[in-house]
């Protein structure tokens, strides 16, 4: 029963994540017009799909082997730190808080590895490295890329009615691009507790998993697909494939060497880019720096002390983490209070589209 329930808990994980991130890569195609919102979630859906299947071995691995022995991982530890990382999102949502699955995976798996002091944290290290990494290197790469866009015989050609064609075609392989990217990393984030346990091959999660993350863009994705493509229509055509270009292609390299890493953060740090070059420093507005830091601490730092909570109670017996626990929850509603004082906070899309 128990493996029945965590298989159930992490595809339907999966679904939420196909949903969530993966529909947002077709975004900027949708929202220029290019595609139709039904083409655009069925071209996602497949490529997400592919992106897991061929290339999502190695973040697979490094979820369930990588950060804590395979043997720190029994079934009901597996199934815990599943429903840890759900639930995690499930806070965040009542919150208003934009938390990072692959963070949100990675401080579960951490949270049972505290429990039988069994985390690899050399390899943690390098995973908390990249997570810094990476949202640096797509602002700069952004501002690079829109730097290049400037030159007068690049502009004059975008501006010409005979561009319009080719870039449209580049947006839409860009946005296949970041799905197939967000399918390499993310299914990871569901089947890799259950590749760990055991219940699971590699092979079969990464099928399975795919598959579900495919089911959840295609059938719960029309609504994170719509948003995204009405915050970033101020965007032009050759904006947008640099963002998802920029994004796609560090989240591809970070797969290969099997690296769980934030592609939402990513993205977000390539519209910043876009925008300082833009306009400069006036992009860089405190409040969305404190915003995507809230979510780079509070991402896994609540996945972790959910998943250790639950473990020490549920499997250990021990009721004194739960006094951790009630702390963490004030905490992060401190956190919630003290930006909720400040400004309402812009979104950076609204930024990006000021002049």
């Amino acid at each position: 029963m128990l493996t029945v329930i965590a298989v159930i808990i992490g595809l339907f994980f999966a679904m939420n994540i196909g949903a969530s991130g993966a529909a947002a890569s077709m975004g900027i195609a949708y929202g220029s017009g290019v595609v139709k919102k039904r083409l655009a979630l069925l071209l996602c859906g497949i490529t997400v799909f592919l992106g897991a299947w061929l290339g999502g071995g190695e973040v697979v691995k490094t979820i369930g082997s990588g950060i804590v022995p395979t043997s720190t991982f029994t079934i009901p530890i597996a199934l815990i730190v599943l429903a840890s990382a759900a639930l995690s999102l499930l806070l965040a949502n009542i919150f208003g808080i934009p938390l990072s699955t692959s963070e949100v995976a990675v401080g579960s798996v951490v949270g049972a590895g505290v429990v039988y002091q069994s985390v690899f944290v050399s390899k943690l290290v390098w995973i908390m490295f990249f997570w810094l990494l990476t949202p640096v290197a797509a602002f700069f790469i952004a501002i690079l890329a829109s730097y290049l866009l400037k030159n007068k015989w690049l502009k004059k050609w975008m501006e010409a009615s005979r561009a319009v064609p080719f870039l449209s075609a580049l947006v839409v392989f860009m946005g296949l691009f970041e799905a197939f990217s967000a399918g390499m990393n993310n299914v990871a984030n569901a089947v890799g507790p259950l590749v760990g346990a055991g219940i699971l091959s590699t092979g079969n999660g990464i099928f399975w998993g795919g598959l579900f993350v495919a089911f959840g863009a295609l059938l719960l994705g029309q609504r994170v697909l719509e948003t995204n493509g009405k915050k970033i229509t101020a965007l032009r055509l050759e904006e947008g494939c640099v963002i998802s270009g920029t994004g796609a292609t560090i989240v591809t390299m970070a797969s290969v060497f099997g690296i769980p890493v934030p592609l939402t953060q990513i993205t977000t740090s390539s519209i910043i880019g876009i925008g300082f070059a833009k306009h400069g420093r006036a992009v860089l507005k405190k409040d969305i720096v404190i915003q995507m830091l809230t979510v780079w601490i509070v991402s896994p730092v609540l996945s972790m002390v959910l998943s250790y909570t639950l473990i020490q109670v549920i499997i250990e017996h021990n009721f004194y983490p739960i006094i951790a626990m009630a702390g963490m929850l004030i905490s992060v509603i401190g956190v919630l209070s003290l930006m909720k004082r400040q400004k309402p906070v812009i979104t950076v899309h609204q930024e990006v589209a000021k002049d």
